[in-house]
């Protein structure tokens, strides 16, 4: 019998019941395994086949590993499977991204390419549902650059972001003095703006884009350099936010999150009037 890559256990409990998660992604890679073509997996279509798709032995050659071993996988055994091999399988049987992420996910394994995917761009109807919306809201991506907005986020931010040639929340936050006006507490709510950021980037803080956004704002923005150092880290959750309006005191909302399905790494703001 031929040994696993060395970047795995092949330790399987046969004695033992399959936990139910183990079985469905069993299932599951049956299942996708069946729908693949020999000659899409780059192998000859070779002798009248029994069963339709690549046979397990062509996907544990494909894959580096051992045929045993990719068979204790699909029998759902407690089988130990580096985030790397699941990557492989992931390729080799033409994933696409919401498959992947259901496979790494009863995997329970995080995805060594998440974050890298190549980005959608958003459909003009979203733009279209946002603008639809009567409270202030907006979409930020993993930059946290406005990608949609509506006209009651404009009113509150004095204009902002349309008066920006790139429209940027931290930019907006650290660069514009408007937004110290704006934002009651400033000082309280850059800091946890940046451990905010900090969390919401962390799946990409590799990519080029991230990385020149943070040096930008360290060298121009001294309080974003000091609590970037802080190294803080808190989910952005939402909650009350206030502003401070010229001849309307001080505004009270509620700010609910939500992340896109077909974009994970956007999210929708949306700022709930709270002056009752």
């Amino acid at each position: 019998m031929n040994k696993p890559i060395p970047d795995a256990d092949s330790h399987a409990s046969e004695g033992q019941t399959a936990p139910i998660r183990h079985r469905v992604l069993g299932d599951f890679l049956r299942s996708v395994r069946a729908r693949v073509s020999p000659e899409s997996a780059g192998l000859p279509s070779g002798t009248r086949r029994r069963t339709p798709g690549l046979r397990r032995e062509e996907v544990a050659q494909l894959c580096g590993i051992s045929v045993t071993w990719y068979t204790w996988i699909e029998q759902g055994r407690e089988v130990s499977v580096s985030a790397s091999v699941w990557a492989r399988l992931a390729h080799v049987l033409h994933l696409s991204r919401a498959e992947r992420h259901y496979l790494f996910e009863l995997a329970e394994s995080a995805d060594p390419e998440h974050g890298h995917e190549p980005s959608e761009a958003l459909p003009s109807s979203l733009a279209e549902c946002v603008r639809s919306i009567t409270a202030p809201a907006y979409i930020l991506d993993r930059c946290w650059n406005v990608l949609a907005r509506n006209e009651p986020l404009l009113r509150l931010f004095d204009g902002w972001p349309d008066r920006a040639e790139q429209p940027n929340l931290l930019r907006y936050i650290f660069e514009d003095p408007a937004a110290q006006r704006l934002v009651v507490d400033w000082e309280s709510r850059a800091r946890r703006v940046v451990a905010e950021f900090r969390a919401d980037a962390a799946s990409y803080t590799e990519e080029p884009d991230v990385r020149e956004l943070v040096d930008d704002l360290s060298r121009i923005s001294p309080v974003f350099r000091h609590w970037w150092g802080r190294q803080a880290v808190v989910e952005r959750e939402g909650g009350r936010r206030d502003f401070r309006r010229p001849g309307a005191g001080v505004v009270h909302y509620q700010q609910i999150t939500f992340r896109l399905a077909i974009r994970p790494d956007c999210k929708l703001v949306i700022l709930l009037d709270d002056n009752a």
